[in-house]
């Protein structure tokens, strides 16, 4: 049988197709989103293959969705959406990732380059020993009790507000309010917890990462001012998630789902793919855990912005309220969440997985802040630590192309290993320093496994989201400060 992903159709310059094979067990098409050049290197490794797999899974949706940064994944391509009928459908621990809610949060300041330029140095070498970094840190994190850390995972940054750490207006501007209903911590195992419960607040390793970085350009005045942007002004990007307790989360239900698929007559192409029916004890189990490490991971970042806020204060002698040390959004982008969306004309409540994808809702929704319904969702596409990131604006043609999804970085074109097989610790390190970004990391391995070269270009992959409506340019933001596990 000829493999259908070899031969996606051209629909436009960025929107290619695959129509259902019923003979590959394809029950929807798969719709790929990028340029020529982009879709040439999706073809190149597995990305639309995985891609046509999702399409075979039980309860799937009207499509399944690849977006410009996709890439590789497990099982399910990175920068892939995929929703799932609540009643027929499944839940797949490997469509959500291993980093659960891994994800993006902006926070806003009153300063410009030239008043933190003379204390940069100073200022990224106190972050980096304020905030703890790498696989396995020992120091700085928030030490939390059993029991604390189950209210964590119940209640998300809830607890921190509570407890001195987060203010409502933190909440206010986070995803869900920062907190996922309907966690349960008993669902989490033992190892979970052992392996989370020294890790709130902490950067992790790979390509998560702290910048302090410069608005260099404005494209939306008034979405830019209604988040308090304006050109020229210092800000902060957090890319962190779930640690540890997210991924022995994912490990743990992709081997119970495994176990179960006979039960319920399940037939993979991938065994990646392990699921559950959705209203399933195994699939209800997986949710609950699965919001548990949602709830752990926005406290993650909510203890990284504490602890952010008190290094600006420490190093620039002013309060955070001085400085304006607002958070601007936070949004996830390793998630799986009922929602409701128009399938057949009809508006149908379905289970969005969204694996390296960004929600991008419209201005009017009801699930976004109510300070930003008026113009749309914010939304953030973090670049390499030699790039810039983007501030976009979800749109409500999102809702008709991606089941309201956007991408959420520039995507890797080259794994880890041909990394370091092609660029070592020292050329990395000019290409950096001859932009003026000043870098902290805890290895030289994490630097040259994160290569500027081994990413897809931003520019490129934020122009596409533009130029489609799925999310709309809002403004570019550059590295000058830099922070890596």
């Amino acid at each position: 049988m000829v493999s259908p992903w070899l031969f996606p159709k051209k629909i436009s310059d960025l929107e290619y197709r695959i129509e259902p094979d019923a003979e590959y067990g394809m029950k929807v098409p798969v719709v790929i989103y990028g340029d020529e050049n982009l879709v040439n290197k999706m073809v190149s490794d597995r990305t639309i293959e995985q891609a046509v797999n999702v399409s075979t899974l039980p309860g799937v949706q009207k499509h399944v969705v690849v977006l410009p940064d996709g890439h590789q994944g497990y099982g399910f391509p990175v920068g892939g959406v995929a929703g799932m009928d609540v009643d027929e459908g499944i839940i797949s621990p490997g469509s959500v990732g291993y980093d659960i809610n891994c994800g993006v949060r902006l926070i806003r300041t009153n300063l410009v380059e030239n008043q933190i330029k003379p204390k940069l140095n100073e200022l990224v070498e106190h972050l980096f020993e304020s905030i703890p970094s790498g696989l396995h840190p020992k120091e700085g994190c928030v030490k939390l009790t059993k029991s604390q850390l189950d209210e964590v995972l119940a209640q998300g940054v809830k607890w921190l507000d509570s407890n001195g750490y987060a203010t409502k207006d933190d909440l206010d501007v986070c995803e869900e309010n920062g907190s996922m209903a309907d966690a349960d911590p008993s669902k989490v195992s033992e190892t979970a917890h052992t392996r989370g419960a020294p890790q709130v607040g902490s950067l992790g390793s790979g390509n998560h990462f702290l910048e302090i970085q410069r608005v260099e350009e404005i494209h939306d005045t008034e979405a830019a001012k209604a988040m308090g942007i304006f050109e020229g002004q210092i800000t902060i990007l957090i890319h962190c998630g779930s640690r540890g307790l997210g991924h022995q989360v994912c490990t743990d239900y992709l081997k119970i789902c495994r176990d179960s698929q006979e039960k319920y007559g399940i037939e993979l192409p991938d065994r990646q793919l392990a699921c559950a029916p959705n209203n399933s004890d195994e699939g209800i189990a997986y949710k609950q855990a699965m919001n548990s490490a949602m709830n752990f991971a926005w406290s993650n970042r909510q203890m990284i912005t504490h602890y952010t806020r008190k290094s600006f204060e420490s190093v620039l002698h002013q309060s955070e309220s001085d400085l304006e040390m607002n958070l601007v959004y936070d949004v996830a982008h390793n998630i799986a969440k009922v929602e409701k969306h128009k399938i057949d004309g009809q508006e149908k409540s379905i289970i969005v997985h969204r694996k390296g994808a960004t929600r991008a809702f419209p201005a009017g929704s009801p699930d976004i802040p109510e300070r930003y319904r008026k113009v749309g969702q914010p939304i953030f596409i973090p670049g390499s630590m030699a790039s810039a990131s983007w501030i976009l604006l979800g749109n409500e043609n999102s809702m008709n192309l991606t089941f309201g999804s956007t991408a959420h970085g520039a995507g890797r074109v080259m794994s880890r290993t041909q990394s370091h097989k092609q660029y070592n610790y020292k050329q990395i390190i000019e290409e950096i320093q001859e932009k003026g970004i000043v870098l902290k990391s805890m290895t030289r391995y994490g630097v040259v496994e994160e290569a500027p070269e081994v990413y897809k270009d931003v520019d490129a992959i934020a122009d596409i989201s533009h130029r489609l409506k799925m999310a709309t340019k809002v403004a570019k933001l550059v590295p000058i400060g830099v922070i890596k596990g």
